[in-house]
């Protein structure tokens, strides 16, 4: 018998290694620990012969079920560890359980023998109620279960059919006390003995695998690999905005859900990363900047950003320095005021072309000659001066004579007369490419050349525009 407990310490040593009980899906392991009751009394058959000379030859005797609970008179029990059980969850509320136990009868229903070991080994098929009546993760854990075995009464062995009910009371996710009563009828007839199994025990469950250490088991867990949270499957919520990582555009900046997890911090409805003014609210033509004066520049770009202006001007409106009504950028005269017609540049009048022959009068030459007297200067000075404010204007400057002499020569010295007030004018600071001079001899009389008075008035420089 020594031998024999040495084997069936060894045996439930290995069923714990090589065989598998568990509870559910993520803890598939489970071991339990306990004591164990037997009790022959009430199997329902009368029985003699398997120890008669124990029992005086006196059958043992009750109903099936009778004095079910009378652990006193009928149950033997061994004052200390009796029983270990290790198993595997196969699936669908089923677990097989292999489980080993040991005892000494002293009690054959109300006859008392001397000791006598009790060895059993048995395998089970239980299935669980707790997700039935509970749904999943319930305290209350009623099960059933059919299965079979061997036992050893001293040196004697017999297989048994057993079948089972217990209940186990959740105490925590790991941890219950189970109750289990199961009958065992023996196959042989000759020696067997029919009998009732009850067990209390503490059981653990174990086995299941969580990688990232987040509560959450692997085969439950979407992010197995990542720490993460119940209401995500396990998944990750790094900045807490209620949007999982997975689906945070911004998995490290509070946001909202209606930009995919970020934020709009200025309040514009356009998200921080396509928002290229992201603390000040602006609009989505911008990339989210504002446009104080709304004319299409964001006002970190515009030179005049409350006032409207264009593009090429930096923002800011075209000015009109002259306040003739044509923009600088259209106005080729920007500091003097002009007309639209003239692009900006004031238009040279009847009055002032008056006023320029007027000086043009007192141009002298030496006589027969191009050459300007002295006297004449301040005359083409006050010319140079009116020219100068008609900046866009070219002048032309014409030579006339008078009709003695050949009409040659009178050419020839009104084209170097004109040419010599023009280049003098140049010298005194107007643009040459303002000023254009031409000959025409005594073509073109303003008076009579009979008289001395009229050939003086011929002998003369006109300035016109230039058409």
């Amino acid at each position: 018998m020594k031998h024999l407990n040495t084997f069936l310490v060894a045996t439930l040593l290995l069923l714990g290694v090589g065989v598998s009980n568990a509870q559910d899906e993520n803890n598939p392991w489970a071991i339990e620990v306990g004591v164990n009751a037997v009790d022959v009394y009430p199997v329902g058959i009368e029985e003699e012969g398997r120890f008669p000379s124990m029992i005086n030859g006196l059958p043992v005797k009750g109903e099936l079920f009778d004095e079910y609970f009378n652990a006193t008179d009928h149950w033997n029990i061994l004052p200390s560890v009796s029983r270990v059980s290790v198993g595997r969850y196969i699936g669908s509320g089923f677990v097989f359980t292999a489980a080993g136990s040991v005892n000494k009868i002293d009690k054959i229903g109300d006859f008392r023998i001397d000791d006598v070991t009790y060895y059993s080994v048995d395998g089970e098929i239980e299935y669980s109620m707790r997700d039935l009546i509970n749904g999943p993760g319930g305290w209350f854990d009623p099960t059933i279960g059919v299965g079979g075995g061997y036992t050893w009464v001293d040196d004697i062995g017999f297989g048994t059919a057993n079948v089972l009910a217990g209940v186990r009371f959740w105490v925590a996710e790991n941890l219950a006390f189970s109750f289990q009563s199961a009958y065992k009828h023996a196959f042989e007839d000759s020696y067997g003995i029919k009998h009732f199994q009850h067990s209390v025990g503490v059981m653990f469950k174990f086995g299941g695998k969580d990688t990232d250490g987040d509560g959450i088991y692997d085969q439950d867990d979407e992010c197995p690999e990542t720490p993460g949270l119940p209401e995500f499957n396990g998944c990750p919520d790094t900045d807490g905005d209620g949007i999982e990582d997975r689906k945070d555009a911004c998995p490290n900046t509070p946001g909202l859900a209606e930009f995919n997890g970020c934020p709009d911090t200025d309040g514009d409805g356009i998200p921080d990363p396509q928002d290229a003014c992201p603390t000040v609210a602006g609009i989505a033509a911008l990339n989210g900047c504002p446009d104080a004066d709304g004319d299409g520049i964001t006002d970190a770009e515009d030179a005049c950003p409350n006032t409207p202006g264009p593009a090429a001007n930096n923002g800011c409106p075209w000015p009109d320095r002259d306040g003739d009504g044509v923009l600088d950028k259209d106005d080729q005269c920007p500091d003097v005021p002009g007309t639209v017609a003239n692009n900006g540049c004031p238009e040279v009048t009847v009055e002032i072309i008056k006023q320029l022959n007027e000086f043009s009068k007192t141009i002298l030459f030496d006589y027969d000659k191009a050459t300007i007297r002295q006297e004449s200067y301040g005359a083409l000075q006050s010319i140079a001066d009116i020219m100068k404010e008609y900046p866009n204007t070219t002048f032309h400057i014409e030579g006339h004579t008078d009709s003695r002499g050949s009409d040659s020569y009178n050419q020839g010295l009104s084209e170097r007369r004109a040419a010599s007030v023009m280049q003098y004018l140049t010298t005194i600071g107007m643009p040459s490419n303002r000023l254009t001079s031409a000959g025409y001899g005594e073509s073109r009389p303003v008076a009579t050349n009979n008289t001395a008075a009229g050939r003086q008035q011929n002998r003369r420089v006109e300035i016109s525009l230039q058409k």
